[in-house]
């Protein structure tokens, strides 16, 4: 028998928590728990603690002058750089806003114990890899190439993180990154590997906050998504970024955010009359790295590895919301064959030992899409994991298959960038090859 979508309470005797009142705690704990936030808004009382929509950036602004900008962005006495102090505050608050809703939600949900194992192994996990979150979690928060919380929207999370090259001589092309972490625990600040390295290579990565549940559901996710994308369309040229050269991308549970949100972009653009504020045209192709597509065929997995179709129906707003937001069936609809054709190319990456999300769904998406006339294709990783190709394999360092194949569709057509490419130092090993090992036979994910 079917079961029941999760109610919006919690059934136990516990006291009843709505979701509007989960809502309200999640916001309360990041309003407070986020002492660096930075505000677009030109009317906050501390100038120096705002970034300001319009204009941060000239179009052909020199080494220095954004170099100066980074270092008052970054310090709120407008001074050479963020103290050591105020980092390990922001550090440290961020740590606990992550931690203290990872707490409320398993007491929201009242999970069971399958859950409980998979946070426990989710810990494991994460200790077996501190070596290279250290790393990474220094460079995210002391670095002057990265500037964090830029606020997109008016909603809770509404925040985006910017990673740039150190060679800021014009401008570059730009990947727009939305997080994964199954609708639930997804941050922006668990791109931060990627952004790194990318940067590295004369890229700039947008990484992308949005809701997540229960302090919102999918079509919340979707809206933040694509508020962000629109931001960084009509904004990224300031921060150094070109804007006819966005490429949209997304990981695991983000992959499939981002391609419903670039699909329902695509359905207003072919529609009359509709109101967008950011174009298709504008994004060059469409990257999903191990993202599921089709989620008729992904409930019942997904109810087996311990996202039970209760809470799964929820997130995504019950049973009859479940086509909406699956692109690989709405793209078959022949009502919107324009809007097929508005999509840009899609690549789609997944590793064959997935067990998260089965290789098949990238596969069968990329098949979908080129029989109704899209572009599309699917790159495999044998033998590669949910986590390998995202984070394992990154923090071994030396040659990282993915990553090269990313770099590559970027830089694309620039004869001068793909052979700095070739002459690229190979990338520094993050943790030990026995940490990784352990790490991934351990992986709840």
């Amino acid at each position: 028998m079917q079961q029941p979508v999760l109610p919006l309470s919690n059934p136990s005797p516990m006291p009843t928590v709505s979701a509007a009142t989960a809502a309200t705690t999640l916001l309360r704990s990041q309003s407070d728990l986020s002492p660096n936030r930075l505000s677009i808004s030109p009317q906050s009382e501390d100038d120096d603690n705002v970034i300001e929509a319009m204009p941060l950036l000239p179009r052909a602004s020199s080494h220095t002058n954004l170099a100066q900008k980074r270092r008052r962005r970054a310090s709120p006495a407008g001074g050479g750089g963020q103290s050591f102090r105020e980092g390990v505050e922001h550090a440290a608050s961020e740590t606990y806003l992550v931690t203290r809703l990872g707490f409320n939600l398993l007491r929201y949900l009242g999970v069971g114990y399958r859950w409980i194992t998979r946070f426990l192994a989710l810990g494991c996990y994460a200790f077996l890899l501190f070596p290279g979150f250290v790393q990474v979690g220094y460079y995210y928060f002391f670095s002057s190439q990265v500037i964090r919380g830029i606020i997109y929207g008016n909603q809770p999370r509404n925040r985006l993180d910017i990673y740039f090259p150190k060679n800021t001589n014009g401008l570059k092309p730009v990947v727009a990154f939305v997080t994964g972490g199954a609708w639930i625990i997804g941050y922006k600040a668990w791109g931060s590997l990627l952004g790194q390295q990318l940067s590295e290579r004369d890229i700039i990565v947008a990484c992308i906050d949005y809701r997540n549940f229960p302090q919102g559901t999918m079509s919340d996710m979707v809206k933040d998504a694509s508020e962000g994308i629109s931001f960084v369309c009509n904004h990224i040229a300031e921060y150094g970024g070109d804007p006819n050269r966005i490429y949209l991308m997304g990981q695991s549970a983000g992959a499939h955010i981002a391609a419903c949100a670039m699909l329902e972009q695509a359905i207003k653009e072919a529609g009359e009359g509709e109101s967008t504020s950011w174009s298709l045209s504008q994004i060059r192709a469409y990257f999903g790295l191990s993202g599921g597509y089709n989620l008729f065929n992904l409930i019942d997995h997904f109810d087996n590895r311990g996202l039970y179709r209760s809470i799964f129906l929820s997130i995504m707003e019950g049973e009859q919301s479940l086509r909406r937001f699956s692109p690989e069936v709405v793209v078959q609809d022949p009502s919107i064959r324009n809007a097929v054709s508005l999509l840009p190319p899609t690549i789609l990456f997944h590793g064959t030992a997935d067990c998260s999300i089965p290789s098949d769904a990238s596969k069968d998406f990329a098949d979908t899409l080129q029989r109704v006339g899209g572009k599309a294709e699917s790159i495999l990783y044998e033998g590669r994991t949910h986590t390998d190709i995202f984070l394992q394999d990154p923090m071994r360092g030396g040659e990282d298959k993915l990553f090269e194949d990313l770099v590559s569709h970027i830089h694309a057509g620039d004869s001068e960038a793909l052979a700095k490419d070739a002459n690229a130092p190979p990338r520094k090993r993050l943790v030990p090859e026995f940490m990784l090992k352990l790490a991934r036979s351990v992986s709840p994910f």
